[in-house]
């Protein structure tokens, strides 16, 4: 019986990532075809957008930010930044900037109360119709907008579109780790949301870079302000409510990501508790007949979770069997070498559609051999270090912590 149990994982563990890689793939190049080859036409209208910046502890970041977001290639937006009880002088460098900056609203919490909180509050203070949400440390692309507004005035689907998320670029680019995220950002994060908008649903928005439409976000009752990860959960309840998420590559922000084991251990421990989270809120829909089209993004992050922890079970229980034998030549180890071909395959074709937007990208591709080797099982550990977190009883407020904002020249 043991025996058995240990072949369906050991199964488990090699088909599952194999022919979801095949269905990615597939998925990224159905999407290029129907989608990146056509030249987007430029929006007929120009409606409001308010760009809705939260800020805790971005002295180093926000005058850099502000300033590449008032020289964008748009007609008609505002600038709303919201201080979150930032502890450095986040708030005096704010101040300074909207008195050069006449477009520039700030809004000054003298708690932090977290980054649903502070969107929430931006929304309040926001005058346009379009709510443009990015990340303090990020630089837009000049076009970046114009990009993302045909979806929402299409006239033939416009209506129904809730959220359009671009794409994140990495810019610091002077670490192995940073390098490592460069191709995993293509390969996994932009591949996924490409076959998962032909397939109808999206997991999450980038918190990047992504733009609501105000009217779909105070329909599905706001941001969870409990949720640790407020872009998951806003994904989910707008599409429980029918509006369409929309995925543009061509909607680039530039960003910066952790540089050291310990900054990206917490981002992503972060990340996989937020996504467990809105599993555990939403679970019910698998139950609900008209939310049929979402089961298949919630059994594949199911069957995501379960695979990580097959795949250290099962390494574990060859680590002891190759002590007992003093065979270093067992099956999961063949296993991992055809995974790990597909793998750099998968990495190959994403980073060859992502090099029409980020220049020489492709010459960073040697620099994904790691993520099998490395990524693999630290994904893995992060994930069983989210699941105990999530399963905590949650505050009234998820507060942030200043991330690893990359190592400093």
């Amino acid at each position: 019986m043991y025996n058995k149990i240990l072949l369906i994982i050991m199964d488990f563990v090699f088909w599952y990532p194999l022919v979801m890689s095949v269905v990615w793939l597939g998925g990224s190049i159905i999407f290029y075809i129907k989608n990146e080859r056509k030249e987007l036409p430029l929006p007929t209208e120009m409606p409001f957008v308010s760009i809705l910046v939260p800020c805790y502890n971005e002295e180093e970041n926000i005058s850099e930010t502000v300033e590449n977001l008032i020289a964008l290639n748009y007609p008609n937006y505002e600038i709303v930044t919201i201080n979150d009880g930032s502890k450095d002088n986040t708030a005096e460098i704010l101040k300074q900037l909207s008195e050069l900056y006449s477009n520039l609203k700030v809004i000054d919490l003298k708690e932090n109360s977290g980054k649903a909180n502070a969107l929430y509050l931006g929304l309040i203070a926001s005058k346009g119709e379009i709510l443009l949400c990015i990340d303090a440390d990020s630089l837009l692309d000049e076009d970046a907008i114009m990009y993302m507004i045909p979806h929402f005035v299409n006239p033939n689907f416009g209506e129904r579109v809730g959220a359009v998320t671009g794409n994140p670029r990495v810019r610091n680019r002077s670490s192995l780790l940073a390098k490592i995220q460069l191709t995993e950002f293509s390969s996994i994060i932009g591949m996924i949301k490409r076959t998962q908008r032909i397939l109808g649903k999206v997991m999450t928005v980038s918190g990047v870079i992504v733009a609501f439409r105000k009217r779909a976000v105070l329909d599905c009752g706001l941001w969870d302000r409990d949720l640790i990860t407020d872009d998951i959960g806003i994904t989910w309840k707008l599409q429980r409510r029918f509006w369409d998420v929309r995925y543009e590559p061509r909607a680039l922000c530039w960003m910066l990501v952790p540089e050291t084991l310990k900054g990206l251990w917490a981002q992503r421990v972060r990340w996989a508790q937020g996504g467990i989270e809105v599993l555990i809120r939403h679970f019910n829909l698998i139950f609900e007949w008209e939310q049929r089209r979402l089961i298949p993004i919630l059994l594949e992050q199911i069957f995501s979770v379960m695979w990580s922890v097959s795949w250290i079970i099962v390494t574990i229980i060859y680590l002891f069997e190759i002590i007992r034998t003093n065979n270093v030549f067992v099956p999961i180890f063949w296993s991992g070498s055809y995974l790990t071909v597909i793998c750099l395959i998968q990495f190959l074709i994403a980073m060859i559609l992502d090099n029409k937007y980020d220049k020489g990208l492709i010459k960073y591709y040697l620099w994904s051999v790691w993520y099998p080797i490395i990524y693999w099982y630290f994904n893995a550990f992060v994930l069983i270090r989210a699941i105990p977190k999530a399963l905590k009883k949650k505050k009234k407020f998820a507060i942030w912590q200043s991330p690893d904002r990359g190592i400093s020249e």
